[in-house]
């Protein structure tokens, strides 16, 4: 079973719904900033790029509960978290054909996160500000766990320990896997998660579901070759 989805607070769901205005900034791209992406696989991240709203929705679906999680983690509210997120993601709309996941140590994960600590430093520096309508004692007190870099380094890497940076792996993967799930017959479905997700035999599965081993195989093969083209360019697989 996917693990049960928490109910998010109201504030960060109508927030997340007003990111999907945001995919006409992906139809304005110029055919310039968008070229080396329209060129690659039909990965997630091309569609988007490429200006399919559908595609920057799902990216929105898979990557903004973890924008939302970072703030939280690092002690904002969740109004406030939820008003980073969205600023995240406009900033991302704007930009995403300029990403360069072949550099060297580049990831979109880190790259998100750099994206949204300068997001948070913002609204700190926005708290600080006196003509600010967020300003006061009482909203200082509320954000202080961001300010003064509480965040740490700019690097994704090297801000955030191993456990949590396992743990937004792989509650990423999980979205991606639930967003294909109804792309694929029942029994495709079943003898991947089966095999992959639930770390059964081929044999075992072979036999429940009343299949030839070489059809639990081709089953498995097919989803996963599907995820990691989804995933291309945004996260490895195993």
């Amino acid at each position: 079973m996917l693990e049960s989805r928490r109910k998010a607070p109201l504030e960060y769901r109508r927030k997340i719904g007003r990111l999907k205005e945001t995919s006409e900034t992906l139809d304005t791209m110029t055919s310039t900033e968008s070229g080396s992406w329209q060129s690659a696989s039909p990965s997630l991240i091309g569609r988007a790029v490429a200006g399919d709203a559908t595609a920057w929705q799902r990216l929105i679906q898979i990557y903004g509960p973890l924008v939302y999680a970072w703030g939280r983690r690092h002690g904002l509210p969740p109004h406030d978290a939820a008003d980073v997120t969205q600023e995240t993601f406009s900033a991302v709309a704007s930009s995403i054909a300029r990403f360069d996941g072949t550099r060297p140590g580049a990831t979109f994960r880190g790259w998100l996160w750099a994206i949204t600590r300068n997001k948070a430093a913002d609204l700190v520096r926005g708290a600080r500000d006196p003509c600010d309508g967020r300003g006061g004692s009482t909203n200082m007190e509320r954000i202080q766990a961001v300010a003064d870099d509480a965040w740490g380094s700019s690097s994704y890497d090297a801000s955030t320990p191993e456990a949590d940076a396992a743990s937004d792996r792989k509650a990423v993967v999980r979205r991606a896997i639930a967003l294909i799930r109804n792309s694929f017959e029942p029994t495709t479905w079943q003898a991947f998660w089966r095999t992959v997700i639930d770390g059964q035999s081929p044999d075992d599965v072979a036999e429940e579901l009343s299949l030839s081993r070489w059809a639990v195989y081709k089953a498995r093969s097919r989803v996963l070759h599907r995820l990691r083209t989804e995933l291309q360019g945004l996260e490895e697989l195993d």
